[in-house]
């Protein structure tokens, strides 16, 4: 399969920031507490100017209408939307947050973002900070070789599948969701290879963007990778702070000081 090269949107960081974070594929759910507590620490200390969410910051998103779900309703979580809302909000009073979709939480709207404070970044955005252009993706559209994923994400990414699956019940759309989900983890243990980022893509995003370094989630796969010519991909971590060791890692970027302009890889504790 071969890609397109999609339009870039810009970003260029005001002159007074000192530090930029970037995080992704935290999967947070009502059932994982010990990552939505490792999440929430990190938000309430972030000492960055501003943390960007590459996608992924939450296993599922079914609307925004979720994060006012009553109580009562039977197939909600109590109070997990809301209170994802509540650290976001409470963050966004000291540093900027930028949230991405990914292939989980696709369906984040405005009405949630602007709630919290947080802006929409389109993907992919070529950030330009500490002298350099960094170009910004989730990285499930450069997963070129899984057929079945890349034809599932047209399906998804369509405003009419959108429009029709938000008209659906609050109590309907988590049920389609949790099945999606089973799917998912079915496909998972079935020993099937999922596709990795394609690395000739990646070049050619980066050429046209005019940047060095490609910035990504996704895959899970949290590594450097050189694509020549001084060009290169960087993966984010995951987070799951009950796996042996924990997960749940920032990459770091300042403009100046130690390391300034080079992405540093924090473990948080």
């Amino acid at each position: 399969m071969t890609s397109t090269v999609p339009a870039f949107e810009e970003l260029v960081a005001p002159a007074d920031w000192r530090a930029v974070e970037f995080i992704s594929d935290l999967h947070l759910q009502a059932a994982e507490p010990a990552t939505l507590a490792a999440w929430q620490r990190y938000m309430r200390g972030a000492s960055a100017n501003a943390v960007f969410i590459l996608g992924d910051l939450f296993e599922v998103w079914v609307g925004d209408d979720a994060a006012l779900a009553p109580a009562s309703d039977p197939g909600a979580p109590q109070g997990f939307e809301a209170h994802c809302a509540d650290v976001l909000r409470e963050a966004a009073q000291r540093l900027r947050i930028f949230f991405m979709h990914g292939n989980r939480d696709f369906l984040v709207g405005r009405q949630f973002l602007d709630s919290c404070h947080v802006a929409l970044l389109a993907d992919p955005t070529v950030l330009t900070f500490a002298g350099r252009r960094w170009l910004l993706t989730h990285g499930d559209a450069l997963c070129l070789d899984d057929l079945d994923y890349m034809a599932f994400r047209q399906q998804v990414r369509s405003a009419d599948w959108q429009r029709d699956f938000l008209a659906k019940p609050l109590i309907d759309r988590r049920a389609i969701a949790r099945g999606l989900r089973e799917q998912s983890e079915a496909r998972k243990h079935s020993g099937v290879s999922y596709g990795d980022v394609d690395d000739p893509a990646a070049r050619q995003w980066l050429q046209a963007a005019r940047a060095a370094t490609l910035i990504h989630g996704h895959t899970h796969k949290p590594a450097g990778h050189d694509l020549g010519d001084g060009l290169a991909r960087v993966v984010l971590s995951d987070w799951d702070a009950l796996a042996e060791p924990p997960r749940a890692e920032v990459l770091r970027l300042a403009a100046a000081g130690p390391g300034a302009g080079r992405l540093q890889r924090v473990a948080l504790g």
